[in-house]
């Protein structure tokens, strides 16, 4: 059945997710203080990884730019974060007291916990390969593993950020459910070096949830996100102009 492994996906968020809203309750401040920094070092490690990637750094930074641009202007953060408040609102019997009361920095502890196990759970080459096999031949193997690692992922997330973790399992719902359902045209038109940009991009989107994530420095890495957009479109041009 095509959209499997999307579904395996989501059930291991919510899963972890929820076991790591429970514990993390009973966790002292320093172990979760512990578990937050080596994600974020393990995060950082993982955006190097997939930013060396590329094959033209240039690429990547005209992506950076222009994508920069738009989710500025587009205000994306600001809207994830209205995205976050809204579902806090509704989660807060999770486990977590009631903020309603309480004023609400730019981006709230719920909305920060959203957008990070969002990109965390859909940037990456085996997002992008696994949902392709899966919609093309039915072979959700790779979304299986991908499953996997995030469950354990969405447990020590949530166990320090809290239940806005599980409320990415939407986004991996639509953003992996979409590539599946559209894999044949996906498969078309997004050539081997468009993935390649692509993932380089989200590597260098994964460096600023690091960098969060070991509170060196909070970056909008929402507004960044058409920059994922913009990197296949580049190569298409490029390659055009090659020819």
């Amino acid at each position: 059945m095509i959209g499997r492994g999307t579904i395996i996906n989501v059930i291991t968020v919510l899963v972890g997710g929820t076991l790591g809203t429970l514990l993390g309750a009973r966790l002292p401040e320093r172990v979760r203080e512990t578990i937050m920094h080596g994600l974020g070092l393990l995060t950082l490690v993982i955006g190097v990884q997939l930013a060396l990637k590329t094959d033209n750094i240039l690429i990547v930074l005209g992506s950076l730019l222009l994508g920069g641009i738009a989710g500025e202007l587009l205000r994306i953060e600001d809207r994830l974060n209205q995205a976050g408040r809204w579902l806090e609102d509704r989660t807060t019997g999770l486990g977590n007291p009631s903020t309603a009361d309480l004023p609400r920095p730019a981006a709230s502890r719920f909305s920060r916990a959203f957008l990070t196990a969002s990109l965390v759970f859909c940037v990456g080459p085996m997002t992008i390969l696994g949902s392709i096999q899966d919609g093309l031949i039915g072979d959700y193997t790779l979304l299986a593993v991908k499953a996997t690692l995030d469950g354990f992922a969405s447990l020590a997330f949530a166990s320090t950020l809290g239940p806005g973790v599980i409320s990415a399992a939407l986004t991996v719902l639509l953003y992996q459910g979409a590539l599946t359902l559209g894999a044949g045209w996906a498969s078309a038109v997004l050539a081997d070096p468009m993935i390649t940009e692509m993932t380089a991009t989200g590597g260098v989107l994964m460096l600023a949830l690091g960098l969060g994530l070991l509170e060196i420095k909070q970056i909008r890495a929402g507004n960044l996100l058409p920059a994922l957009l913009v990197a296949p479109l580049i190569v298409a041009v490029i390659s055009s102009l090659q020819h």
